[in-house]
């Protein structure tokens, strides 16, 4: 397939406006059903337009870089931007992670007998429940990370089958 103006550029506009609606929607926290994996996902198809795009209007493109200083500044400022978005501020996350992870970490790490009380049910429960679900811990003194080591995804069935039915309060 051709690329072409008639396409490339429509695509472009399209997914902008996918990943401008679904990107605001979760900045507010008023996404809902399936817009952060659209947002996620469909996103490819917008750096897909994106090459498209500048691939059918390449003299065009090209001239932001040779001949104008403000295109060049511009351009120069969101590749700063992007660099800086990798920083870690002060007091935020540390490793790089957000809270939330680094909290999930801190519960993987932790013997089985210290986060039944965080649970809200006794070890002998949580270790019958994760044993049901295939990961079989020692006693009550082992942690989810010395069995599943580094395996994000039975970490992730760890966690379920841990909190599973702890009551609100």
């Amino acid at each position: 397939m051709k690329i072409s103006r008639e396409w490339a550029t429509p695509l472009t506009i399209g997914s902008f406006l996918l990943m401008a609606v679904t990107g605001i929607l979760m900045f507010f926290h008023l996404d809902m059903g399936l817009n952060k994996l659209a947002h996620e996902w469909l996103g490819w198809i917008m750096v897909a337009g994106v090459i498209a795009h500048a691939v059918a209007n390449w003299g065009a493109f090209k001239r932001y870089f040779i001949a104008s200083a403000s295109g060049r500044a511009i351009i120069a400022a969101g590749v700063l931007v992007l660099a800086g978005s990798f920083a870690t501020l002060p007091g935020g996350a540390r490793d790089g992670f957000p809270p939330h992870i680094m909290a999930m970490k801190a519960v993987a790490r932790a013997p089985i007998a210290n986060v039944a009380p965080v649970a809200g049910r006794p070890a002998d429960a949580l270790l019958k429940d994760l044993a049901g679900a295939g990961i079989s811990l020692p006693d009550s003194n082992a942690s989810i990370e010395s069995v599943v080591g580094g395996n994000r995804e039975l970490e992730a069935k760890a966690m379920a089958v841990l909190f599973k039915s702890t009551p609100r309060r």
